[in-house]
């Protein structure tokens, strides 16, 4: 099964920004997705979704891997 989502998939230059700005900035330049903010060691489930991006921040609140489509 192949997966092909729309629009901009990667934020790699938000790594080390506040979660909030970060979700913010990645709905502005992808309006097809919808973003999540989740904390480090948090569980989450492992289904693939084109119109998700978590966002993963650490007890600062600041993004610490790089925010993907899935």
């Amino acid at each position: 099964m192949s997966t092909e989502c729309q629009g901009k998939s990667s934020w790699p230059e938000l790594v080390g920004e506040k979660g909030e700005i970060a979700a913010a900035t990645i709905e502005k330049e992808n309006p097809l997705v919808n973003t999540e903010i989740v904390l480090k060691g948090s569980f989450v489930t492992a289904d693939f979704r084109c119109d998700r991006v978590r966002v993963w921040v650490d007890k600062n609140g600041i993004v610490y891997t790089t925010p993907v489509i899935g």
